[in-house]
């Protein structure tokens, strides 16, 4: 087996934007749906390797909100493969410890779809290894609008007082609540930008972008990710000075 780095600082919450399966099937002369096949075994090495390291949630932009503008038969075979990667990866997840979390509108599913969601979150919900969040029916500015509007219930059921109402009110409503805020996001495929994913969670996290497709992000990828993490210096508003003493002080 081989001995895996070691890191000063390892991200306790990385999120991928998993990029680039249908510009790799494209390359390929293959039909997208290969690209996405190909992309389940991306998702398996970054699984292993996000929970070797000791990262608490590893969140996945699988389906973002957008992506029914798609073709239909994409779309269709998407929601296959969704279904069979669910039977077949939930076991292996189940034995390695790591809780299973699907965030988004799942009402757009099939409700065979909503079954097998269900029944993979209920057979991983009392492991405590790493947190592994598939974003499906996702979009960062829905996850804001359902959040207010859990508030707004709450505020004309006269359970909350809307004065009350702050940043951490709000982050207990969101898909991702409970979970430590992002700290890595990772972006294959060449494309910079975040694509309306975790807009709130996202607010302080260290960005990177690799034009890797997503099918070839294997576990040197990710740890040249994690190489460049280590090299940033991470302020939350403070000066490099303030951040050098609170260092030298710990």
């Amino acid at each position: 087996m081989s001995h895996d780095k070691t890191y000063a600082k390892v991200p306790r919450h990385v999120a991928i934007i998993m990029d680039g399966n249908n510009r790799w099937a494209k390359e390929r002369r293959l039909p997208s749906l290969a690209g996405h096949k190909a992309g389940v075994d991306a998702v398996r090495a970054v699984v292993d390797g996000c929970a070797r390291h000791g990262v608490e949630s590893l969140t996945l932009f699988a389906f973002s909100s957008e992506n029914w503008l798609r073709p239909e038969r994409e779309v269709r075979g998407l929601m296959e493969l969704f279904m069979l990667a669910l039977k077949r990866e939930v076991k292996k997840l189940h034995q390695h410890n790591i809780r299973l979390k699907v965030i988004g509108d799942r009402g757009r599913f099939s409700e065979s779809l909503q079954a097998k969601i269900a029944d993979a979150e209920a057979l991983t919900a009392g492991n405590s290894g790493m947190t592994l969040n598939i974003a499906a029916n996702y979009g960062g500015q829905w996850d804001l609008a359902q959040a207010a509007q859990k508030l707004a219930l709450q505020v004309a059921a006269g359970e909350l007082d809307p004065a009350r109402i702050d940043s951490d009110q709000l982050a207990s409503q969101l898909e991702l609540a409970g979970q430590p805020a992002v700290d890595l996001c990772i972006r294959t495929g060449g494309d910079r930008r975040i694509s309306n994913f975790l807009l709130w969670q996202l607010a302080y996290a260290e960005l990177y972008f690799t034009p890797l497709f997503w099918p070839d992000f294997d576990r040197a990828a990710l740890e040249a990710a994690f190489d460049d993490f280590c090299c940033r210096q991470r302020r939350f508003g403070k000066t490099s000075e303030q951040v050098e003493a609170e260092e030298s002080d710990a």
